[in-house]
C-alpha cells in the first residue's frame, strides 16, 4: 500500500483485472463459462446494495429477504429506502434457514422473482445451508433469482456460482485478507445484462460499472486503488496458503483453540454446535455480578485484543472474530487474556 499507481495506469488497471479473474476462480467459474465480476467502491454493504438495487426488476420485481440476524435485516431497510416490493421470512439469530420453509413461502406468493439471504450471518456466528438453499430453489424454481451476500463466508466456505447462484457479494477485507474500501459482485453474465437500465442509483449501477469496465478497463469513479493493489497481494497470499481449502483449515484450529480454551473456563456459546461457523464464536455474557463488559473489553485491549459487542435481539453477549492474519497461538494468547482478565475482575473460574 505504500506504492501508488494512478488509476488509469496500465499496472493498475492490469492488477484490476487479475483481481477479477482470480475472484471467478475462487467460485469456481470464469469468464469464460458465462460470469462476471464487478467492483463496487466502498463498503461491502455499498455493495449488497448496489446488487438488491439493479437485480430486482423495478416492474413486476418482488424479492423474499430470509434473515436470521442482522445483517438480513438490513436487506430489508436497503429494499425499504430503495423502494423495493419485497417481504421477509424472519428465523431466529441462533438458528440456521430451514430450506423448507423458504420453499414454502415461495410457493405461497407467486410474486416472488428473487430470493436473498446471508450465507454465514455474523450477528451471531450462523453459517446458512447455502448449497441446500440453492440446488432446492432453483429445482422448484429455475426462472427465480438467488441473491446471496456472503461478506463473511466467501473464501472461507464453500460458494459455487454454478450451483445456480445469479448473484453473490462479499468484500475485501473478509476471509480473503484484505483491507477495507471495495465490495465485488459476482454474477452469471446472463442475470447481469438482464439489469440494464434497472439500476436505482448512478453510482450503484453494477450494469454500466461493468459495462464501462469492459470497454474502457477503467472504473467509471475514482477507484480504490490502495486497496485493490493491497487486495492483490491478499490474493497471491491465499493461494500460496493452499486456497479456501487451507485458509478454511487455519480458521477451523482458531476456531478450536477458542472452544476448548472459553468452554473449560464455563463461557457458554451462543449458537448450537450444528448451525456455529468457524469464523466468529458468540458467547453469552457471564451472570456474575463482578463481570461488567466495559471493564472486560478494556482489560482485553490492554493486552493486545479487540473483541466485539454482541448485536442479538435477545440477551447480552460478545463476539470473537478469528479470521484475518491469525493463527492458533494467536488464539492460545487471548484465551490467556480472558482468563487473566476474569481474575482481575474477581470472577471465579470456571464459571457457574
Amino acid at each position: 500500500m505504500l506504492v501508488d499507481y494512478g488509476s488509469r495506469d496500465k499496472l493498475f488497471l492490469d492488477a484490476v483485472e487479475e483481481v477479477r479473474h482470480q475472484l471467478l476462480s475462487i467460485a469456481g467459474v470464469s469468464q469464460a463459462d458465462g460470469y462476471e465480476c464487478v467492483i463496487v467502491q466502498g463498503s461491502g454493504t455499498t455493495a449488497v446494495e448496489a446488487m438488491l438495487g439493479a437485480a430486482v426488476p423495478r416492474k413486476d420485481g418482488k424479492v423474499l429477504i430470509v434473515t436470521n440476524g442482522a445483517y438480513g435485516h438490513r436487506q430489508k431497510a436497503m429494499c425499504q429506502y430503495l423502494g423495493i416490493d419485497h417481504e421477509t421470512l424472519d428465523f431466529e439469530d441462533h438458528d440456521a434457514i430451514c430450506v423448507k420453509r423458504v420453499l414454502a413461502a415461495l410457493r405461497e406468493d407467486e410474486d416472488f422473482t428473487d430470493v436473498s439471504f446471508v450465507h454465514h450471518e455474523t450477528t451471531a456466528g450462523v453459517l446458512n445451508p447455502l448449497y441446500e438453499l440453492v440446488k432446492n430453489i432453483k429445482a422448484e424454481f429455475p426462472p427465480m433469482r438467488v441473491l446471496v451476500d456472503s461478506m463473511s463466508g466467501f473464501g472461507a466456505y464453500p460458494l459455487d456460482m454454478s450451483w445456480g447462484i445469479d448473484f453473490a457479494v462479499s468484500s475485501a477485507n473478509k476471509c480473503i485478507e484484505g483491507v477495507p474500501g471495495f465490495g465485488y459482485v459476482l454474477c452469471s453474465r446472463e442475470a447481469l445484462q438482464q439489469t440494464k437500465g434497472n439500476a436505482r442509483s448512478l453510482s450503484l449501477d453494477i450494469y454500466e460499472q461493468w459495462a464501462f469496465m469492459e470497454s474502457t478497463k477503467q472504473f467509471r469513479y475514482t477507484p480504490p486503488t490502495h486497496a485493490i493493489l493491497a487486495f492483490q497481494q491478499a490474493l497471491r497470499e491465499f493461494l500460496q496458503e493452499g486456497a479456501r481449502e487451507q485458509r478454511a483449515a487455519r480458521y477451523q484450529a482458531n476456531y478450536e483453540v477458542m472452544e476448548r480454551g472459553m468452554e473449560e473456563m464455563g463461557f457458554e456459546f451462543y449458537v448450537p454446535k450444528a448451525h456455529r461457523s468457524y469464523c466468529i464464536c458468540t458467547f453469552k455474557t457471564p451472570d456474575h455480578p463482578n463481570f461488567d463488559f466495559q471493564t472486560f473489553y478494556n482489560l482485553l485491549a490492554e493486552q493486545g485484543f479487540v473483541i466485539y459487542p454482541g448485536k442479538l435481539s435477545k440477551g447480552n453477549s460478545f463476539r470473537i472474530g478469528i479470521i484475518g492474519r491469525l493463527f492458533p497461538k494467536d488464539c492460545e494468547q487471548l484465551v490467556l487474556a480472558v482468563r487473566r482478565s476474569c481474575d482481575i475482575m474477581s470472577v471465579p473460574l470456571p464459571l457457574k
